[in-house]
């Protein structure tokens, strides 16, 4: 999936690093961490665990002409967890100390019943290996002050270089060095180095009077270096074309049309009106449209939708999920049949089936639960060019803005920030405004050819859930779906 090569098995041990930074400047080791989980488990809990992190945060944004602003932050605690059944305990500090964690402990063990538990926790823990990824780097140590300034500044350069109607340019960089350490109560000790950067840029082009958008952007589990002139060049490339595109765009039309779906970012749809819809907890309650519909088919023949937390570098993957659980490959939808969730150990406890790694938290300081890490749909056997010609009178929607999907019924709404009139199997002319709705389950049953042009976006997905926000992954190839409502501005 992923041009860089994956970091070779020698890199630095995520155990050790995180034992150096999050336990022994504190006076902790591993036996403190057992004889907490110790403490909780002498009432009777099904599972308990403890999360350390450490975060450091850097962004600089530009903006006319000049950097306007920079931010640096550290953020480090731990998060304590007991569940009995199906209830949890939560308590965090920002504190690291065994006295801190002991309150924490007994906080936490108070939702069980008191008397000998039923968990034995390990004498010694047990270290548990995760994937390697990605390089166990601080991203932010990888360019200095001035020199991540100049990358802004090239951005800008790039941009007004294009075309002389872009008026405005705006540029972010950003990058987060985390450390994670998860201690379990079947013993289990488990450890991540998670490195991050991403660039976003936007500019606006203005013609006659006429203002428009573009925006672009991209990153991943790399480091600074990642962002070399060409690919600077490319992310400011699809920025301008898109703001200059939308300057000749007229009205979109509206009813129900024949849609396709670029490649790539448009997987955000997938992700949010039907990938939430299948984490195991909204399933466990009944209260996702695909709540007890495993082996059903739920969507048309030849779609196969996966989430795989293992793809090397990607902004989504995770050498372990925030469970200690090394993640993996899931299939969800197998030629249009359901055949899994995404599970944390709680709700696949509670559902009788086995844990995929998709356990994810913001931070120390919130609950873990069932999230996605890289959703995409698989290849079908189409090129976008037979998809494209094969459509007399549609929509072709290159990009996506916001959106929103109700859970529950799996309603959305998606507004297009570039889209295309088709006519007579060409692409004829841009169009603004385009809205589309629909429902996710119905949505996927309307797929009427894949293409075989799959692609992942660039590294720039966030996905929010109860509250919390943590980096994902899209991707889809081309995709026509019949009879799809569009809304737009045309009268």
């Amino acid at each position: 999936m992923d041009s860089m090569s994956v970091p070779s098995l020698s890199a630095l041990d995520p155990l050790v690093t995180a034992r150096d930074l999050l336990l022994t400047p504190y006076g902790l080791d591993d036996n403190d961490l057992l004889g907490l989980l110790r403490r909780i488990h002498a009432h009777r809990a099904d599972y308990a665990d403890l999360y350390f992190q450490s975060t450091r945060h850097e962004g600089w944004s530009l903006e006319e002409g000049i950097v306007k602003s920079g931010s640096f932050s550290i953020d480090q605690g731990v998060g304590v967890r007991t569940v009995v059944g199906d209830k949890t305990a939560f308590a965090y500090s920002d504190a690291i100390n065994l006295t801190a964690l002991q309150q924490a402990a007994d906080t936490t063990r108070s939702i069980a019943r008191s008397g000998a538990g039923k968990v034995k926790v390990p004498a010694v823990a047990q270290p548990q290996a995760g994937h390697h990824l990605y390089a166990a780097h601080d991203p932010l140590l990888s360019l200095d002050a001035q020199a991540k300034v100049a990358l802004l500044n090239r951005i800008e350069q790039m941009a007004r270089a294009k075309d002389p109607r872009i008026v405005q340019v705006m540029a972010s960089l950003a990058g987060e060095y985390d450390v994670v350490l998860v201690a379990r109560s079947d013993g289990r000790l488990a450890a991540d180095i998670r490195p991050l950067v991403r660039v976003s840029v936007t500019v606006i082009a203005e013609q006659q009077g006429r203002r428009e958008q573009g925006s672009s952007g991209g990153g991943g589990r790399y480091d600074f270096h990642y962002f070399n002139d060409a690919r600077l060049a490319e992310y400011v490339d699809q920025a301008v074309q898109q703001a200059l595109t939308n300057l000749d765009a007229r009205p979109a039309p509206a009813g129900p049309m024949t849609v396709v779906l670029g490649p790539g970012w448009p997987g955000v749809l997938l992700h949010e009106a039907i990938g939430h819809g299948l984490e195991g907890d909204f399933n466990r309650k009944g209260s996702s449209a695909f709540a007890g519909r495993l082996g059903q088919r739920v969507a048309a023949p030849g779609v196969t939708v996966v989430d795989d937390g293992t793809l090397a570098n990607r902004r989504g993957s995770l050498n372990i999920d925030d469970e200690g659980t090394p993640t993996q490959c899931t299939v969800l939808i197998e030629d249009g049949v359901l055949r899994g969730y995404l599970q944390d150990s709680m709700n696949a406890r509670l559902m009788k089936t086995a844990v995929t790694g998709n356990a994810r938290r913001e931070s120390y300081a919130h609950l873990p639960m069932p999230r996605m890490t890289n959703t995409y749909m698989r290849n079908g056997q189409h090129t976008p060019e037979e998809i494209i010609a094969s459509v007399k009178d549609g929509l072709y929607a290159v990009n996506f803005g916001g959106g929103q999907v109700d859970i529950t019924s799996g309603k959305f709404v998606f507004s297009a920030s570039e889209a295309w009139k088709i006519e007579n199997g060409k692409l004829s002319y841009p169009v603004k405004g385009a809205t589309l709705i629909g429902n996710g389950p119905d949505a996927l049953t309307r797929v009427a050819m894949i293409g075989n042009d799959m692609r992942l976006d660039s590294g720039v997905g966030v996905c929010g859930k109860e509250g919390q926000s943590v980096p994902v992954g899209v991707g889809q190839p081309t995709l026509r779906l019949d009879g799809l409502t569009v809304g737009g501005t045309a009268s």
